[in-house]
């Protein structure tokens, strides 16, 4: 198994600190021995980094797949963090897209991810945002809570956006963000739920796996994970447990393996029923 990191330039996008610079996008890659299965896409969670989801990806390359994990800008430990990389959610998904453009030919492909990146691989598959709920957002109309890698990130958003910046970042927000190369998708106890459409979840048409924990008080069922279970048309849902916790799925939070390495095992062998 061989693993390497670059960087991708987006100059579609600014970079947040130096607007006269290209979006960069780092990216890590797993390669198994021998000829991939296919490519699977990962998506890590708010303020986390693609270089801390081996759990999920080395499942999947001992599986067969190739693995492609980024840091989303402004969102990441590894480059840090800027409000917009927080609250710009849909601009995770376009990450995505961006990467398996320079990938080129990759052969099957799919996307999994955690938390804030379970957004992202519902939004790759079909999943958009209401643009009303966004504005309300952006706008302080919801109140959302605290961030602890960034307190006060949507204050100073505020503060520093313009109202017609905030009107195209509404207008992005609600963008298809679809992309047709993406043939299954594996969600880890997903985030932002509340802020996507009903008739897009249901017009998902690829294969998807929803699991989450029932004791997750960051990311609770009702509020983030319910709309995907609920209006995804075949979706493959199941909790993973009465007593995981959103702390269980991440590395640094808690030393206990056990969640993270059986929620790998089951990605990699969606992805071998669906890609394989």
């Amino acid at each position: 198994m061989t693993v390497t990191s670059r960087v991708v330039d987006d100059p579609a996008r600014r970079n947040l600190w130096h607007p006269d610079e290209p979006r960069p996008i780092r990216v890590y890659e797993w390669r198994p021995d021998g000829t991939p299965a296919g490519t699977v896409l990962v998506s890590h969670g708010t303020g986390g980094s693609g270089s801390a989801m081996g759990w999920l990806a080395d499942p999947m390359v001992a599986a067969g797949f190739r693995v492609v994990a980024v840091d989303h800008h402004g969102n990441d430990f590894v480059g840090g963090y800027h409000p917009a990389g927080f609250a710009h959610v849909w601009e995770r998904p376009r990450d995505l897209s961006v990467v398996l453009d320079d990938l080129g030919s990759v052969g099957p492909v799919g996307v999994a991810g955690f938390s804030a990146g379970g957004y992202t691989a519902g939004a790759l598959v079909g999943g958009r945002a209401d643009p009303a709920i966004v504005r309300m957002v952006l706008d302080g109309g919801i109140e959302l809570p605290p961030i602890p890698e960034l307190p006060g990130a949507f204050e100073r958003l505020r503060e520093e956006t313009t109202a017609v910046e905030l009107e195209q970042a509404v207008e992005r927000s609600a963008a298809d963000l679809r992309d047709p190369r993406v043939t299954a998708a594996y969600v880890v106890a997903p985030a932002i739920g509340a802020m996507l459409t009903e008739e897009s979840l249901a017009a998902i048409e690829v294969p998807v796996a929803v699991r989450w924990g029932d004791a997750d008080d960051v990311n609770p069922f009702e509020l983030h994970v319910q709309a995907y279970v609920d209006h995804i048309s075949g979706v493959d849902a199941r909790s993973v447990g009465a007593d995981v916790r959103h702390e269980d799925f991440i590395e640094s939070a808690t030393p206990d393996p056990t969640v993270r390495d059986a929620v790998g095992r089951d990605a990699a062998a969606f992805f071998l029923r669906q890609m394989g």
